[in-house]
């Protein structure tokens, strides 16, 4: 029987992989340049770090692990039966995959406590794990790319959060618009018109105003259960239009009676505010006040952004968070936070087909072998090739030229030198560009600066 992965897993492939490192790597220079420090936790937590913190829904998706050895030791027949089934989950299995990188960097945040300098500035790109369902775009396995800073409230990090964005994708070629809300505005609408329950309806039904209309919003809002008084309150923010600082100013007067909702209006005209100030950004940011998203999670500034050249869903998002390790008993310290989506992100690079070159070139120059004496001749040239950054590769077995030649072109080998009597008797190499068919000889010295 053929072999197989599990479903809702991939393998990827060398060409794949260069792709998804271009990616990384973009991500990773770009948080390095800001000061972000990289961890690693490990792939699987204890299951009392991840159980409960993902609610009822995210427990189900949690990969568990049979303990090693017997699992069913101290475990009777009885144990199988009736109602304590669900309860043998523990006694069973004590680890399981993480789900997020979220809990466990909490989790390290407060083992770690005395060791880590506050603020914290860390990013973390590893996979994580989910029993979901397999779908188009929804995978059991895929990468998060995360960066957090913890221990301070200042919003010059939400500021620097936003940077770190436009940075990222006006380096990987992406137009993006980036997307700001407060979760606080959304308290405060709530609170204004009275329906603190409803916020949840209320953002998805303003969402749908460019596809379904006004009227039909507000008809959406009336069958949620808000009575017509608050349908009246919500219309000028439903409506709500034109540049960032004008809706500023609508808000701040919709918002009048609510305390926590001005807050969350200064918060905002701070971050965009700083950012058009200084010419910060080469993308687009705006307000947009139907962004709600981890509403039971953040409690400040959030974001999302959205490409402008390919449909698809959120490929970057984030937020403020008070309290991220009070889930473990270190009540306090706030954070803010973003997640790029890398495989969402790595979508949108091959639909517009972004990726440079040289980042789909594994080997750029192979050199032939004619046998055991050119080889020998060969090998010091290789030698100094690679000294000078160019990957190169000799073909391991002196079997024909044109077999050789179909392993370049199979590759996608831009450069190949030769090496036979007459080169050597010359101290030369002949160097074929593969696109062009030019052949030229060259000193060693002469065939790195060409090739480079």
């Amino acid at each position: 029987m053929k072999p197989s992965i599990p479903k809702g897993t991939r393998d990827f492939g060398p060409q794949e992989m260069a792709r998804r490192n271009y990616i990384f790597n973009t991500i990773r220079q770009v948080y390095s340049l800001y000061g972000f420090q990289q961890i690693e936790t490990p792939a699987m937590e204890n299951l009392s770090t991840l159980m409960g913190k993902y609610g009822e829904e995210g427990d189900k998706l949690l990969f568990k692990l049979l303990n090693s050895g017997d699992f069913r030791q101290g475990i009777t027949a009885d144990d199988w039966t009736g109602d304590t089934i669900g309860h043998l989950t523990s006694r069973l299995s004590e680890k399981g995959l993480r789900y997020d990188l979220t809990v466990p960097f909490a989790r390290y945040v407060v083992q770690h406590r005395e060791e880590l300098q506050l603020p914290f500035r860390r990013y973390q790109i590893q996979p994580v794990w989910r029993a979901d369902r397999p779908q188009k775009g929804r995978y059991r396995e895929f990468y998060q790319c995360d960066a957090d800073v913890v221990g301070s409230n200042s919003l010059l990090n939400e500021v620097e959060l936003m940077q770190i964005v436009d940075t990222v994708f006006t380096r990987l070629g992406v137009r993006v618009c980036i997307k700001v809300n407060n979760r606080k505005i959304l308290s405060g609408i709530a609170e204004v018109i009275g329906q603190a329950d409803k916020i949840v309806d209320i953002t998805v039904a303003i969402d749908k105003l460019d596809k379904i209309g006004l009227d039909a919003v507000n008809e959406e809002l009336r069958q949620d259960g808000l009575p017509e008084e608050a349908v009246e309150k919500l219309q000028p923010i439903i409506k709500l239009s034109g540049t960032s600082a004008e809706k500023i100013a609508v808000m701040r007067e919709v918002l009048a009676g609510s305390e926590v909702g001005q807050k969350g209006v200064d918060e905002v005209e701070y971050v965009l505010n700083t950012l058009s100030g200084q010419n910060a950004l080469k993308n687009p940011i705006e307000l947009d006040l139907t962004l709600a998203r981890g509403l039971n999670y953040y409690t400040g500034c959030i974001f999302e952004v959205k490409a402008l050249d390919v449909e698809i869903g959120s490929i970057t998002g984030g937020g403020r968070y008070d309290d991220l390790t009070g889930i473990f008993g270190m009540p306090g310290l706030s954070g803010v936070g973003i997640s790029f989506g890398a495989d969402r992100i790595y979508d949108v690079l091959n639909q517009l087909e972004l990726y440079p070159e040289e980042v789909l070139t594994s080997t750029q120059l192979l050199f032939v072998n004619f046998g055991e004496r050119e080889t020998q001749y060969l090998l010091p040239v290789i030698g100094r090739c690679r000294e000078a950054g160019i990957r190169c590769e000799i073909y391991p077995d002196a079997v024909k030229m044109k077999k050789q030649m179909q392993y370049a072109n199979a590759k996608g080998v831009p450069f190949v030198a030769i090496a036979g009597e007459t080169e050597i008797g010359e101290g030369r190499v002949t160097l074929k560009n593969m696109l062009t068919g030019e052949q030229q000889q060259l000193t060693p010295e002469e065939l790195v600066e060409a090739v480079k």
